[in-house]
């Protein structure tokens, strides 16, 4: 299974301020264990939403696009992983190793396709080509 770890923005984060030599060190031995194991298959941080957009859909044709900075840093995102996992158990027990001191994560397993009733044979093998595909980009 797979897994998406969230971690929340604070207010430090979506006024620039960057992670010390130190923090990026530690959260790099981290991910190295991660990789070591074979439960990371990707992570990255972002910056903060001053650089973002959000596009509102309201059932017509018209999207609408909000340029950042958004206010509500609790809503917002600063960073991810996605993890290979045997249950969301697991990766309780890494994130839990994680080299944060403050803050909060969100674990969420990734919906497959077998998690999606109306799958035809057909749907789910056009999504097999497609993520092949972008595997190659």
């Amino acid at each position: 299974m797979r897994f998406m770890v969230i971690v929340k923005s604070n207010d430090e984060v979506e006024a620039g301020a960057q992670p010390s030599a130190a923090d990026l060190q530690e959260m790099g031995k981290f991910n190295e264990e991660l990789v070591k194991a074979g439960v990371m298959l990707a992570g990255e941080g972002l910056v903060n939403s001053a650089d973002g957009a959000r596009i509102q859909y309201n059932g017509t044709a018209e999207a609408r696009v909000i340029d950042g900075p958004f206010a509500e840093t609790k809503e917002l995102v600063a960073g991810f992983w996605i993890l290979q996992a045997k249950d969301k158990a697991e990766v309780v027990e890494w994130m839990k190793r994680a080299p944060f001191r403050e803050g909060e994560i969100e674990i969420r397993r990734v919906a497959e396709m077998e998690d999606f009733d109306h799958a035809t044979p057909e749907i789910v093998e056009h999504e097999q080509k497609l993520r092949k595909q972008a595997e190659g980009n």
